[in-house]
């Protein structure tokens, strides 16, 4: 079987796919993005340890920084909470799911590979145009019609409950990941990536 192009982050909804994906018995190849956030080297050795152990390349690490140089987002410029207030808007980074997938889909096809997988799910926290719901729907009959890659997002109409459960299924080692969007070492607890994770946490953990 051929390996298939994973889009990591380290974070949990991306290494939950990695599982689900060798526990069918497919091969990884992780490709990571350097986009200039400012957790990059926390997320970057975060992907390396929490990825599964065997049927996984070595990962592709991919600097684009300087597509956002100069970028206002609070994904790119770390705030200091103890002196700013952050908004959700604040953590707008433009077309990055879309550059993400496209460029995903030049590395796939580069390296012989047909298929590009990613953790994208319904989340309801995100406001961007390339994160919502008929955009996502609608990508893998694009990509279909202009070349070999097919974009997959298995868990695209999953809850980040759903995730947790998966991954509690899988043994994905849950607090080992990380998906801060304000700090660059501990996560926050207070981005909505942070909230949405622990939530989603104690409501299955509640569940057992």
């Amino acid at each position: 079987m051929r390996p298939v192009a994973l889009l990591c982050s380290g974070g949990l909804d991306s290494t939950t796919v990695a599982y689900w994906l060798r526990e069918k018995g497919v091969e990884v190849l992780p490709i990571f993005f350097d986009y200039g956030q400012h957790c990059v080297e926390k997320e970057w050795s975060t992907l390396q340890a929490v990825l599964p152990k065997s049927g996984v390349l070595e990962p592709t690490r991919i600097d684009i920084s300087g597509i956002f140089r100069g970028s206002r987002s609070r994904l790119i410029s770390e705030p200091d909470l103890w002196n700013e207030d952050v908004l959700a808007d604040d953590l707008y980074v433009p077309y990055r799911t879309l550059l993400f997938l496209s460029a995903g889909a030049s590395c796939a096809q580069t390296r012989g590979l047909t298929e590009v997988y990613s953790g994208f799910i319904n989340s309801n926290h995100a406001k961007e145009l390339d994160c919502s719901a008929a955009f996502l729907n609608g990508l893998d009959s694009l990509t279909a019609n202009i070349g070999p890659i097919r974009i997959r997002m298995p868990f695209r109409d999953w809850s980040k409950s759903n995730v947790v459960g998966e991954a509690l299924r899988l043994q994905v080692p849950v607090g080992a990941t990380f998906s801060c969007q304000l700090f660059s070492d501990t996560p926050c607890g207070v981005c909505p990536n942070c909230v949405e994770r622990l939530v989603a946490i104690e409501t299955i953990v509640g569940a057992k």
